[in-house]
């Protein structure tokens, strides 16, 4: 089975035509699924902190999964339960 890469695409459809969002992927089997209101905005900080963890990967700057758990565990474990809500 060929392994197709995920990308995500926000299509808005008016309930009748099929959008050319669609019409543009090539064959295959698609998810579709509704999304109710906005994405989340990002800080500029979250925005900031996304662009680095990007550019650190492209310089192959990498971590194993085990080693980033530890490191996301430990940053949660500084924030409130009230951070979550």
């Amino acid at each position: 089975m060929m392994c197709m890469p995920r990308h995500g695409r926000v299509v808005h459809w008016n309930g009748k035509d099929v959008p050319a969002e669609l019409r543009e992927l090539p064959p295959g089997r698609y998810v579709v699924e509704a999304v109710e209101g906005e994405r989340p905005v990002l800080s500029p900080e979250e925005e900031a902190g996304i662009e680095a963890a990007l550019e650190s990967y492209r310089e192959g700057r990498v971590v194993d999964a085990k080693r980033a758990r530890v490191i996301i565990d430990a940053s949660l474990a500084r924030r409130s339960p009230r951070d979550f809500t």
